[in-house]
């Protein structure tokens, strides 16, 4: 079985690792929705209304917005997830060093 001080480090990387995949996640929405729909697909868009304007106009000026306040509470409630579970993995390794 892996030290104390070694399954903290393991915790802790795998903490980090996730962080990372969450944030590159989220990253990549934004950029397809910002660039993507906003800019590059735009004239494409365009062709179908929403709410009485063309689809690239709306992801322009409010989808865009709309998506990035979505991505931030979706960031916020997965890495309260996250960090419930590495504090509590560092907790149970803190008791078990105890006992």
């Amino acid at each position: 079985m892996p030290s104390a001080p070694d399954r903290v480090a393991a915790a802790r990387q795998r903490h980090w690792r996730q962080s990372v995949r969450l944030s590159l996640s989220l990253l990549s929405v934004w950029a397809a929705v910002s660039l993507g729909c906003g800019v590059l697909f735009a004239d494409a868009l365009n062709g179908v209304r929403f709410l009485g304007c063309p689809l690239g106009f709306w992801f322009a000026q409010q989808g865009a917005i709309v998506t990035f306040v979505v991505l931030i509470l979706i960031y916020a409630v997965w890495m309260g997830r996250l960090d419930r579970r590495l504090r509590a993995e560092l907790e149970a390794i803190e008791q078990e060093q105890r006992s």
